[in-house]
C-alpha cells in the first residue's frame, strides 16, 4: 500500500508538470515533490489535517495501519488543546493550533464542520499553491465553491464518507474538481480505502444522491435496529435479549449481502416460505409502506444535500 500511494503522488506530480507546459515552455509554478512521501524523511509531512475530530482520527488511524505513511509524516491542526493532546499521545502524530502549519503538507484534508469552512478557506488561501492536493470531507461544499475560496488553480477532491469509517467499514465516494488530476483521484481513493470501501464518480451532482444513501444511510439502519429491538421487547423478549438478537441479525444479514454473491431480492426470497412467518412480516411491512418510506427518505436527504450545496 505504501509503495502504491507513493507512486500515485509521484504520478500526480508528473501529471501536474505536464499540464504546466504550454507551447513547450514550462510555467514557473512549484510541483508536488516526491520527497514529501519519503518514509525515511521526518522533515516534511506527507498529509495534513485541518480539524482533528472523529472522522479525521479514523482516517489517521487508517493511514498509519495501512502503511501509507509514518505517524511523524502526519500533521493535524485543531483549536481544541485536548484533541491535539490526545492525537499526539495516542497516534504519535504532529499536532498544532495553526492551520497554516498544517498546510505545509502537500496533501491537505479539510475535516471541519461546514459552517466554519468559509473561515478556514480564507485562512488557508494565501498558503496554498497548485502543488497542493486539497481533500474536503465536509458536506454541502461543492468543488467549485471550494476552488473559489482556495484559489482557482488549487487541486481539489471532494469526498462524501460515512461514520462506519470510524471502524474501518466506511463507504466513501470522491469527485475531483476542475484542476485535480486523475492521479490525484487515484491517490485519494487509496487513502480512503484504508478506512473502508471507496469509489469515484465523474458527475459531482451524484454526490447529493450519495449523501442521501450512504452518507445518511447509517441513521436509517440504526432506526431499523431500534424498531427491531422494540418489536422483540413487545413480543415478550427481555431488552438485552432483543438487542442481541437484533444486532446479530443485522450483522449476519449484512455479511450475507456482502459475501453470498446473491442479490438482496434472491436472499429475501430464499428465507420467505409460502404461508410462513417471514411472509407474514413482509406483508405487514408492505401494507405499511416500508419500502416506499425508505425510498422517500433517500429522496428527501438527497434534496436537502442539493439545497445545502447551493450555500
Amino acid at each position: 500500500m505504501k509503495k502504491r500511494v507513493q507512486q500515485a503522488v509521484k504520478n500526480a506530480a508528473t501529471k501536474q508538470k505536464a499540464e504546466q507546459r504550454v507551447g513547450g515552455v514550462r510555467k514557473s509554478s512549484p510541483r508536488l515533490r516526491a520527497s514529501v512521501v519519503n518514509p525515511s524523511s521526518s522533515s516534511s509531512p506527507m498529509i495534513g489535517f485541518i480539524g482533528g475530530g472523529n472522522m479525521a482520527t479514523a482516517m489517521i488511524k487508517g493511514f498509519i495501519a495501512g502503511g501509507v505513511c509514518a505517524p511523524r509524516q502526519i500533521i493535524a491542526s485543531d483549536v481544541d488543546a485536548k484533541k491535539r493532546a490526545t492525537l499526539a499521545r495516542t497516534l504519535k502524530i504532529v499536532t498544532t493550533a495553526d492551520n497554516g502549519a498544517a498546510a505545509q503538507a502537500r496533501v491537505l484534508i479539510l475535516a471541519v464542520k461546514p459552517q466554519i469552512m468559509a473561515e478556514v478557506l480564507r485562512e488557508l488561501r494565501p498558503r496554498l499553491t497548485p502543488r497542493h492536493v486539497v481533500v474536503s470531507i465536509a458536506a454541502g461544499w461543492p468543488t467549485a465553491r471550494l476552488e473559489a475560496g482556495l484559489g482557482e488553480r488549487v487541486r481539489v477532491v471532494r469526498v462524501m464518507s460515512n461514520t462506519p469509517a470510524l471502524l474501518g467499514k466506511g463507504m466513501s465516494v470522491a469527485v475531483r474538481g476542475r484542476h485535480a488530476t486523475a492521479a490525484d483521484a487515484r491517490l485519494v481513493l487509496r487513502l480512503l480505502r484504508t478506512v473502508g470501501r471507496a469509489r469515484a464518480v465523474a458527475d459531482e451532482r451524484l454526490l447529493d444522491a450519495v449523501t442521501g444513501l450512504s452518507g445518511s444511510g447509517p441513521a436509517y439502519v440504526y432506526l431499523f435496529a431500534e424498531a427491531l429491538i422494540a418489536g422483540g421487547i413487545g413480543a415478550g423478549l427481555a431488552p438485552a435479549e432483543a438487542t442481541e438478537l437484533a444486532l446479530q441479525t443485522l450483522t449476519g444479514a449484512a455479511a450475507m449481502l456482502q459475501d453470498a454473491g446473491e442479490t438482496p431480492e434472491r436472499l429475501r426470497a430464499a428465507v420467505t416460505s409460502p404461508g410462513g412467518t417471514t411472509l407474514a412480516g413482509l406483508n405487514e411491512l408492505a401494507r405499511r409502506g416500508f419500502a416506499d418510506a425508505v425510498i422517500a427518505a433517500i429522496a428527501a436527504a438527497t434534496e436537502r444535500a442539493t439545497e445545502l450545496g447551493k450555500g
